[in-house]
C-alpha cells in the first residue's frame, strides 16, 4: 500500500536501520496474519458449502428410504397373504371334485405376483460418488455402505420367487386348466352365452408332483421373503433414524 512505502522510504532516508528493521517484521507480520485470516475465511467457507452438500445429500437420501418403508410395508402385507393362500391349497392337496370351491379354485391358479420394486438411485449415487466423504457419521456411513447388499440380495430373491411361477407353476396351470374358465365370470362380453369353454381338471392339476413342487418351493421362498422384507425394513429403520438425526429432525 502507498502509506507503508512511504513509511518504508522515510525510514530508509532517515538512516534508522533498527527503526526500519522493526517496522519491516512488522510489516510482514501483518502480511502472514491477513494470508492467515484470509485462509480460514475460504475453509470456513468451504466447511458451509460442505454442509450444504451433506444436507442435500441426507435429504434425497431420507425420502427414497422413506418410499422404502412404504413400499416394504406393503410387500410384508403381500406376502403374508400369499403364504396364506398357499398353505390353503397344499392343505386341500387331495379333495374331491366337488370340495373344490371357487375360492380355493383361485387360490389353486394364483400366479398374479407383483414384483417388489425398492428405490436405489439416492443410496447408489452416494457409493459410487465422492459424495460419500461429505458424511461425517462413521456409522451412518457403515449403514449406508451395507445397504446396496441387502437390496441386491432382496432382488435375487424377488427373482427366485419370479422365476418359479413362470417356469413351473404357470406351465403345469395351463397344462390342467382352462385360463377360458377363469375368467368366464367376468363381465368381458362374451358373444355368446352358451360358448363352449375347454373342460379344466383342478384335481389332476392338485395331484401333479411337478406342481406340488413348485407350490412347496414357492411356499418356502416367500416365507424367505418375508424374513428378508422384515429385516430390510428394520435396517431401513435404522438408517432413517440416523439421517433425521444428523438433520436435526
Amino acid at each position: 500500500m502507498r502509506i507503508f512505502r512511504k513509511i518504508r522510504r522515510t525510514l530508509i532516508q532517515s538512516g534508522k536501520t533498527r527503526n526500519y528493521l522493526l517496522y519491516a517484521f512488522g510489516e510482514i507480520v501483518l502480511i502472514v496474519i491477513g494470508i492467515l485470516i484470509a485462509w480460514k475465511i475460504n475453509d470456513l467457507n468451504e466447511i458451509r458449502k460442505n454442509k450444504i452438500v451433506e444436507l442435500k445429500i441426507y435429504q434425497s437420501l431420507n425420502e427414497e428410504l422413506d418410499s422404502n418403508l412404504k413400499i416394504l410395508d406393503s410387500s410384508i402385507y403381500r406376502y403374508t397373504e400369499n403364504i396364506k393362500s398357499i398353505s390353503n391349497t397344499i392343505r386341500n392337496i387331495g379333495l374331491q371334485p366337488e370340495e373344490i370351491s371357487e375360492d380355493l379354485k383361485s387360490d389353486i391358479v394364483l400366479v398374479n405376483y407383483r414384483i417388489t420394486q425398492l428405490h436405489d438411485g439416492a443410496i447408489n449415487s452416494i457409493n459410487s460418488t465422492n459424495k460419500f466423504e461429505f458424511i461425517q457419521s462413521v456409522l451412518l456411513k457403515d449403514l449406508i455402505a451395507s445397504y446396496p447388499n441387502e437390496l441386491d440380495n432382496f432382488k435375487s430373491q424377488e427373482a427366485v420367487i419370479e422365476n418359479i411361477i413362470t417356469n413351473r407353476l404357470k406351465p403345469e396351470i395351463e397344462e390342467h386348466i382352462s385360463l377360458l374358465d377363469i375368467v368366464s365370470n367376468r363381465d368381458i362380453g362374451f358373444k355368446t352365452s352358451n360358448i363352449s369353454v375347454a373342460q379344466s381338471n383342478y384335481i389332476n392339476l392338485l395331484n401333479s408332483r411337478a406342481y406340488q413342487n413348485a407350490l412347496v418351493d414357492r411356499l418356502i421362498q416367500t416365507e424367505i421373503q418375508l424374513e428378508n422384507s422384515i429385516g430390510l425394513r428394520d435396517k431401513t429403520k435404522i438408517i432413517s433414524s440416523k439421517l433425521n438425526a444428523e438433520l436435526g429432525a
